[in-house]
């Protein structure tokens, strides 16, 4: 990426405060193949600001005044850096050095792919292993006598954006599964992803059915008919089309749509109406827009926030995870869950719903599970909606970006509930868009294969539980009673928030606010340590009357491992190793007898 770079240095530049414009601080500008790097010219402090081109959301402009030319970067986790650069050529040479190096042609351009990855070949392939997704399907019990897998999508043969291993009812026959794959729009069949073990209903994932107007598959219909009976509590199944019904029903002018319940006589259609990519794409950009806001008036902030729609969409999202929660866990109906092509807003409200039911989704590793399972391997398009190659703009989505919204939210309502706290979401989000590790690069499971991922990047996974000291949450208790069994949410939209942790992040160089998490952090920290040393305390108290003998006794002449009373030679006998200070002593026996009295 070197041959992009138009200029790699620029002196005398300067890096304005966003809060206070007037102030500023004079350095070194550094454009490398990777990070664009301000150095402050202040012997002393030296600070530095870096900045991944991966993380570049956009760089511009605005016209030159007397003083410099101005650049405003802003990256894909909502912080501006601004610029002023003496000279209006270099100031051009800049945006377009980073206009190329934040938008990569092509995959071996990236950070992670730029690696010498051989460097640390064990470590890495350690970080690979650190997540066992099978593992987490035995945790829930699967498989068992109701689900079985299947080898149907080796080689992924049925359908190239799902894993290759795939979890089907048992009654599931191989024609039942391929003749279903071959009704379903990108051939997402529907298979298991959560599976209740109590109730013993399920989480079914797919896409849209080809049924257009009247085309039905004996099939697909079959296929719904074993995940039925794969429950053995229920007559009938919720099918969950996470689309508002006016956009499924113009999608059968296409052949697709939805099922028919006509046809499928054991199934209930619920439409919930999270909207789509492109609605959710325009909606943050005003949220966005709200967060930089320098002075906003109290009318202007409420305005943007309203206008914005971006609580509503969050509110559409937790509710279609509630609504499956409550079928899996209160009613024991098992739900197959779908939207267009069942890789965006079937994502979001699966994994959701596990948060909601599972407890072991909100610890640490079992958000890491949950993302590799309900994102990566079931074929979320990573690299289209976040941009991580130069392409259709259209593409581009915050799927993900409200889901870990919606985390948070109930993070803020159930506080003991999560191990982990808002940074560690905030991390998350980040790293969906550096591309500093391979995990959340192309688009499917078998995209990463053919690029050789494993053997080209190393996984994050690992390097967050390595930090995981940062991210603990210090109010959770894995016995407190919000830990336990299924959160419920309230939303009513008073109880929505603004994530002004992810999205109010201008003020790149004001000092970072302490998080509330970071004084509790602090303060159990405090109270740990004020703990151990009075169990020390205790233990030497212990140790010390264990050794004191209470027998007293008349010694004659000197005693050489006993401390005694000179009145009368009268003495208490101890381990010498043990004997305690005076002052420890009169604490323990105070001076009898008046003044005259001494230990």
């Amino acid at each position: 990426m070197m041959e992009h770079i138009r200029t790699p240095k620029v002196e005398n530049v300067r890096l304005i405060d966003r809060t206070a414009p007037r102030k500023a601080t004079v350095g070194t500008l550094y454009l490398s193949a990777t990070h664009t790097i301000f150095v402050e010219n202040n012997p002393e402090t030296r600070r530095e600001t870096w900045v991944l081109h991966s993380m570049v959301a956009s760089v511009e402009r605005p016209p030159t005044t007397p003083s410099g030319s101005h650049l405003v970067v802003h990256t894909k986790n909502f912080q501006v850096v601004q610029l002023l650069i003496p000279q209006e050529r270099d100031a051009m040479d800049v945006q377009a050095s980073l206009a190329r190096l934040s938008h990569p042609e092509k995959y071996s351009e990236l950070y992670c792919l730029s690696i010498n990855p051989n460097a640390n070949k064990e470590e890495r392939e350690e970080s690979w292993s650190f997540l066992d997704l099978q593992a987490d399907y035995r945790r829930m019990g699967v498989p068992n006598n109701l689900w079985v897998s299947t080898p149907a999508n080796s080689e992924y043969r049925v359908c190239d954006t799902y894993p290759s291993e795939l979890f089907v009812p048992k009654s599931a026959t191989p024609p039942v599964i391929v003749g279903s794959s071959k009704f379903r729009s990108r051939g997402r069949l529907p298979v298991l992803t959560y599976f209740h073990q109590d109730t013993l209903a399920a989480i079914c994932r797919c896409s849209q059915p080809l049924s257009g107007f009247s085309a039905r598959s004996q099939e697909d219909e079959q296929m719904l008919e074993a995940i039925m009976k794969s429950n053995p509590g229920s007559d009938y199944i919720y099918v969950v089309d996470t689309r508002p019904k006016l956009n499924a029903m113009a999608n059968r002018a296409a052949g697709k749509g939805y099922e028919n319940e006509d046809h499928y006589t054991n199934i209930k259609l619920q439409f919930i109406g999270i909207e789509n990519i492109h609605v959710m794409r325009n909606s943050q950009q005003k949220i966005i827009d709200v967060g930089e806001l320098k002075t906003p008036s109290m009318g202007d902030f409420l305005w943007g926030l309203e206008s914005s729609g971006w609580l509503k969409h969050i509110k559409a999202v937790l509710d279609a995870g509630v609504f499956i929660a409550k079928a899996v866990a209160e009613e024991g109906i098992s739900v197959v869950v779908h939207c267009s092509d069942g890789w965006d807003r079937t994502a979001q409200a699966c994994s959701v719903a596990s948060v909601l039911l599972e407890p072991y989704y909100r610890t640490m590793k079992g958000l890491m599970l949950l993302i590799e399972r309900d994102w990566v391997s079931f074929g979320h398009k990573f690299s289209h909606r976040y941009s991580h190659l130069e392409g259709d703009p259209k593409e581009v989505s915050p799927v993900i970006d409200q889901f870990l919204e919606c985390v948070w939210q109930l993070s803020e309502q159930f506080p003991c509930a999560f191990e982990f706290n808002e940074r560690f979401l905030v991390q998350l989000h980040r790293h969906v868009y550096s591309c500093q590790y391979g995990n959340f690069l192309g688009n499917s499971q078998k995209e990463r294969r053919d690029m050789g991922l494993r053997e080209r990047t190393h996984s994050l996974w690992p390097q967050l539980w390595k930090d995981r000291a940062q991210y603990a949450n210090p109010l959770y208790r894995a016995d407190h009673t919000q830990t336990q069994g299924m959160l419920r949410p309230n939303t009513t939209p008073y109880c929505f928030k603004m994530w002004k942790g992810m999205y109010n992040r201008v003020e790149k160089s004001a000092p970072p606010r302490q998080m509330p998490t970071d004084l509790l952090t602090a303060v159990r920290e405090e109270t740990q340590q004020l703990e151990e040393e009075l169990t020390n305390h205790q233990e030497r108290i212990a140790a010390l009357m264990k050794g004191i003998k209470l027998r007293v006794m008349r010694v004659r002449g000197r005693p050489t491992k006993c401390v005694r009373k000179n009145a009368g030679q009268v003495g208490w006998l101890l381990p010498l190793e043990m004997a305690p200070s005076l002052a420890t002593l009169r604490t323990i026996f105070p001076p009898r007898g008046g003044p005259r009295a001494r230990l």
